[in-house]
């Protein structure tokens, strides 16, 4: 497996959020669509997709959130999800 470009990351992050507009997304989930469901297609590519979720959340064009609320992208941790911003916080995960 070729380690996919941040565009095409960034591509897959935004296609996965937008089919799921109603929902939040998982970051496994992006990594599993691009890596396959054994966890070394999928593990490696979890720092490449968190890197490109924070750049879409600092271009404005995706929300990082945790316990359904935004993170501050550049100081965040744990466990998060992914959603298109200007969606009703209390409709999330």
């Amino acid at each position: 497996m070729t380690t996919p470009t941040d565009d095409e990351l960034a591509e897959t992050i935004l296609r996965l959020t937008t089919e799921r507009s109603d929902r939040t997304t998982s970051p496994m989930d992006i990594a599993r669509t691009l890596g396959g469901d054994h966890p070394d297609g999928w593990g490696p590519l979890m720092q490449p997709i968190r890197r490109v979720a924070v750049q879409l959340m600092k271009d404005g064009r995706l929300v990082i959130t945790r316990k359904g609320r935004p993170v501050d992208p550049d100081d965040f941790r744990g466990v998060y999800r992914l959603r298109l911003p200007g969606h009703d916080e209390a409709s999330q995960d």
